[in-house]
C-alpha cells in the first residue's frame, strides 16, 4: 500500500467510517455520490500525473544486499554479517537511514507493543498465564546487532526503537550518492508453531525441523516521494515497505538439508549429490514435475542428523525482499514453464505429511497461476517461482511458504485440496502484487491482499469451472455488509486499525474489481485498463490514486463514484422495487401493483466445497461460453482426482463427460407490422428505491408468460439526480408474470426479499433442500472420515 504528498495524505488517512460522508458538494440535495473525488486525492505533481502514470521526475531508492548467514539447527539460532550498498536517488540530502528489524517482532522487550483488549474468562489455562508471565521478561528472541560499521570499518551510531533501527551517516547523502555499510547481527529463532508470525521453525514428529526464514536480515526501510520514511511500527499484521536492489546471499545449513531460496542457485554442481544434479537437469526441459530431492531420500536422511555443513549461494536481481527455507525433510520437485518464450521453472518443497497432495498439485499451480497472472497483468519477469508446503500462507518474491497436508492415510478433504490450491495460487500471484507491483502493505493492505485476491479468483477460475472460490463473487461479500456499522470501516483504512481483516483487506477490494470488471465496465474495457496499471507500476511504488486514475484514464469511464461508495464508505448495495405499473399499448392500463414488503430471506453466499454449486456465478458462465478459455483440468487432465469426479457425480471418470451446452432464451421475433403499430406492447413502470446508500447499477430481469427472460442492464448513473428513489419505463414484447433484481447477484444487494414483483419468496432452496439434494457433499470430515476415505473403504 502506498502513499501521497504529505497534506494529502494527511486528509487520506483519516481512514475512519466517517470518510462516507465526504461531500464535494455538501449544499447540495442529489449526486454528491458522483461528485470528483477532488481533494480526497492527492494533488498531481512531477513525481505523480493526473493520469495515474509516474511523473517525469519519478524516482526511487535502491538497496543491494551481499549477505552471509549461517544456521545452527542444534541451538536454533541464526548469525548473519551483510553488506549494504544505499543509493539515495531522490532529490533530498539524507541524514540517517531506516532499517527494519522484523524480528523483534517476537520480542517481549523491542516490540511494537500494539496492544489489543484482553478479558478475565471464567477458565484460564496455564498457557495463557506463562504468556502474560513471560511479557513481563526479557525473552531474549530479536535482532541482537554486535557490529554497524562504514565501508572503512569506522563505527556508526545507530538507535533502535522497537522493530525501527536508525543508522546516522557520517556525512549528509546528497542526491546521486551512495553509501555502503556493514552489519553484523544474531537473533533465536522462534517456534513459528507457537509464536505464530511468518518465519521461524516447525519441529516435525520425528524431530526434524522445518525452517522458514523470513525478514530475517535488517533490511531498508522505503523512502518516497509521497512520504518520506516508511518507518511505521511492524506489528505483525501490516506487511512490508521495501526498496528494490541485487541481492548475493550465501547461506551455511546442515550438510542433509535441502534449500530453497529467492533468486537463482550458483552452486548446484557442489551441494547436490551428482543424481540430484542429473534429475535438476533433465527438469529443464521436462513436461512434468521431476523429482530433484526425492520421497526416498528424504526419508533416509530424516533419520539422521549431519553435524558436517554445506554452503548455497544464491543471487537475485531487481527483487524487494529475499527469504530462503531449509529442512533435511523436503522433497522437490520442479519443471519449466514459459512466458513468452523466457523459461521460469516453477517448484515446489515439501515435506512427506504433504506429498499425497503436493506431488500432484503443488508445481502445476505454480505453474497455472504464473501463466495467468501474466495474462492479467504483466510477462512474469523473473526466473524461479515457488511453492514452499510449511503449514503457512506467505509470500516473498519467487518463493511463498504454504500449507496442505493429507491425513496419515493420504486422503484428504475436498476443503483441504481447495484451500491448498487456493492459498498455492494466492502467495505464488503475490509476486505480482505487491513484489513487482510494490505498494506499500504496511499503510493500505488492500493494495496488496485486495488486488492480488482479485487475480487469485480469475486464476481460480481458469483452473476449473466448478472451482469453489470463496472471495470475488458479488454475493459472496453480502454477510460482510450487513454487519452493524461499528463492526466495518472503509477499505482505506490503515492495516493495524482493521477490525474485519479478512472481509475489509482481501474480500470487499476483490470483489469490487469483480464488480468493476462483470458489471460496470466489461470485461475487455476493464481488463486493458488493469493490465496498463501493472504495467506503469511494475518495480515501482503505487499508490491508491496511482490506481484510481489510471483505471479512468485507460477507459474513459468516470469512476469515482465507485471508488467513493465502495473504497471510501461502509455503505451496503439494498435495492429494492418499491412498485409497478403496467400498460399495454392500445388497451387499458392496469392497475397500479404497489410493492410491498416481502419475508426475508438470506440468500445462500456462503461458499460450499461441495458437489453442486450452490449458484452459478455470472463468471463462471462467461468463462464457459469463453472459446478462448481452455480450464486447467481440462486442458492437463491428470489434475482430475477423487474431488473432481465426484463433484460431478462421475465415479469413475467418464471420459465422454462434456459441460452441459448454456440453455439461450431468445426472444420471439415480432413481425414488421406489429413492430410499426407497437401492438400489445407491454409497458412496466418500475419504483426503485436506494435503502443501502451504495449507489449501483440496476438489473432487471423480466420472466415472461411463456418462460423466457430478458434483462436490462442500467448503469449507476440514473441515481445521480436522485441518490434515493428513480423510476424507469421498460417496454417488453410479451407479458411479465414476474420482475426481478439483479439475478444472477452482481451488486452485491443485502437484502433479496426486496429485489421481486409480485410479492413472494425468492425462488431459491433453503438450505436443508441443498444439502439433502447433495449440495452439502464433501464439505468436511463431520462424520469422522471424507469422502476420499469412504470410497477407499467400500473398494
Amino acid at each position: 500500500m502506498k502513499k501521497f504528498l504529505t497534506l494529502a495524505f494527511t486528509i487520506l488517512a483519516v481512514y475512519s467510517a466517517k470518510a462516507q460522508n465526504i461531500m464535494n458538494n455538501p449544499t447540495s440535495n442529489h449526486g454528491n455520490k458522483f461528485e470528483q473525488l477532488g481533494t480526497i486525492l492527492p494533488t498531481p505533481n512531477e513525481y505523480r500525473t493526473a493520469s495515474g502514470a509516474p511523473g517525469p521526475k519519478y524516482w526511487q531508492q535502491r538497496a543491494d544486499y551481499v549477505i552471509k548467514a549461517t544456521l545452527d539447527e542444534p541451538k536454533l539460532s541464526l548469525t548473519g554479517s551483510e553488506t549494504i550498498t544505499y543509493y539515495n536517488n531522490s532529490p533530498d540530502v539524507l541524514t540517517y537511514l531506516w532499517l527494519q528489524l522484523d524480528e523483534n517482532q517476537h520480542s517481549t522487550v523491542n516490540n511494537a507493543n500494539y496492544q489489543d483488549a484482553s478479558y478475565l474468562e471464567n477458565a484460564i489455562n496455564t498457557n495463557q498465564l506463562d504468556k502474560l508471565a513471560a511479557a513481563k521478561t526479557d525473552n531474549g528472541y530479536g535482532h541482537k546487532i554486535s557490529r554497524l560499521a562504514d565501508a572503512m570499518g569506522k563505527p556508526l551510531k545507530y538507535f533502535i526503537n522497537k522493530t525501527m533501527m536508525r543508522v546516522e551517516l557520517p556525512a549528509p547523502l546528497k542526491p546521486g550518492q551512495k553509501f555502503a555499510f556493514n552489519v553484523d547481527w544474531s537473533y533465536k529463532i522462534s517456534d513459528r508453531m507457537t509464536f505464530a508470525g511468518r518465519g521461524g521453525y516447525e519441529m516435525l514428529e520425528d524431530g526434524n525441523h522445518l525452517f522458514t526464514m523470513a525478514q530475517w536480515f535488517p533490511r531498508l526501510c522505503v523512502y518516497s516521494d509521497f512520504q518520506g520514511w516508511q518507518n511505521q511500527q511492524f506489528s505483525g499484521r501490516g506487511e512490508f515497505a521495501l526498496t528494490f536492489g541485487n541481492y548475493d546471499v550465501t547461506l551455511t545449513v546442515p550438510s542433509d538439508h535441502i534449500v530453497l531460496s529467492t533468486g537463482v542457485c550458483q552452486n548446484y554442481a557442489q551441494v547436490l549429490t551428482p543424481a540430484q544434479l542429473s534429475r535438476w537437469n533433465q527438469a529443464q526441459t521436462s513436461k512434468e514435475p521431476v523429482e530433484i530431492a526425492t520421497l526416498d531420500e528424504a526419508n533416509q536422511r530424516s533419520t539422521g542428523k549431519s553435524a558436517k555443513t554445506k554452503t548455497w549461494i544464491y543471487k537475485a536481481e531487481n527483487v524487494r525482499d529475499f527469504a530462503w527455507t531449509t529442512s533435511r525433510r523436503y522433497i522437490w520437485d520442479a519443471m519449466p514453464v514459459y512466458i513468452e518464450g523466457k523459461k521460469v521453472m516453477c517448484m515446489s518443497g515439501y515435506p512427506k505429511e504433504a506429498y499425497g497432495l503436493y506431488r500432484k498439485f503443488s508445481t502445476k499451480a505454480v505453474a497455472h497461476t504464473i501463466k495467468t497472472y501474466s495474462k492479467f497483468s504483466i510477462p512474469y519477469p523473473y526466473p524461479v517461482a515457488q511453492s514452499i508446503e510449511a503449514s503457512n500462507g506467505m509470500e516473498y518474491p519467487m518463493i511463498c511458504f504454504n500449507n496442505g497436508r493429507t491425513n496419515k492415510d493420504g486422503s484428504y478433504a475436498e476443503a483441504t485440496k481447495y484451500g491448498m490450491i487456493g492459498v498455492i495460487i494466492h502467495e505464488v500471484g503475490h509476486n505480482f502484487f505487491p513484489m513487482i507491483v510494490n505498494s506499500d502493505e504496511r499503510q493500505w493492505s488492500w493494495m496488496d491482499e485486495g488486488l492480488n485476491t482479485f487475480v487469485q479468483f480469475l486464476t481460480e477460475e481458469e483452473w476449473d469451472n466448478k472451482y469453489p472460490s470463496r472471495r470475488g463473487p458479488a454475493r459472496l461479500i453480502t454477510d460482510y455488509m450487513r454487519l452493524p456499522k461499528e463492526q466495518l470501516e472503509p477499505i482505506m483504512t490503515n492495516s493495524d486499525n482493521i477490525i474485519q481483516f479478512g472481509p475489509n483487506a482481501y474480500a470487499k477490494p476483490a470483489t469490487g474489481l469483480n464488480i468493476l470488471r462483470e458489471t460496470i465496465m466489461g470485461r475487455e474495457l476493464f481488463d486493458y485498463a488493469f493490465k496498463e496499471y501493472a504495467r506503469r507500476w511494475a518495480f515501482k511504488h503505487p499508490t491508491p490514486a496511482d490506481l484510481f486514475r489510471t483505471m479512468e484514464d485507460a477507459s474513459a469511464e468516470d469512476l469515482d463514484w465507485f471508488w467513493r461508495g465502495w473504497f471510501y464508505s461502509i455503505e451496503p448495495c439494498d435495492i429494492a422495487i418499491e412498485g409497478v405499473k403496467h400498460a399495454v399499448v392500445n388497451k387499458q392500463p392496469a392497475a397500479v401493483a404497489p410493492r410491498t414488503g416481502a419475508p426475508a430471506m438470506r440468500s445462500l453466499d456462503k461458499p460450499l466445497f461441495s458437489g453442486a454449486a450452490a449458484f452459478d456465478d455470472i463468471s463462471k458462465q462467461r468463462n464457459r461460453n469463453d472459446k478462448n478459455i481452455i480450464f486447467y483440468t481440462d486442458a492437463d487432465t491428470s489434475l482430475r482426482d477423487f474431488y473432481w469426479r465426484y463433484t460431478r457425480g462421475l465415479e469413475p471418470y467418464d471420459s465422454s463427460f462434456k459441460y452441459p451446452a448454456p440453455v439461450m432464451n431468445t426472444p420471439e421475433p415480432l413481425s414488421g407490422e406489429a413492430l410499426a403499430a407497437y401492438e400489445n406492447v407491454h409497458l412496466y413502470e418500475i419504483s426503485f428505491a436506494n435503502k443501502g446508500g451504495l449507489v449501483m447499477p440496476i438489473i432487471v430481469e423480466f420472466t415472461f408468460e411463456d418462460g423466457t427472460k430478458e434483462t436490462e442492464k442500467i448503469p449507476a448513473q440514473i441515481w445521480r439526480k436522485n441518490e434515493q428513489k428513480v423510476t424507469k419505463l421498460f417496454m417488453t414484447q410479451k407479458k411479465a408474470i414476474s420482475i426481478q433484481l439483479d439475478p444472477l447477484k452482481e451488486t452485491a444487494d443485502i437484502d433479496e426479499s426486496n429485489n421481486k414483483w409480485p410479492n413472494g419468496v425468492l425462488d431459491e432452496p433453503s438450505k436443508f433442500s441443498l444439502f439433502k439434494g447433495g449440495a452439502g457433499r464433501g464439505r468436511g470430515q463431520s462424520s469422522g472420515m471424507n469422502p476420499m476415505q469412504h470410497a477407499q473403504q467400500k473398494n
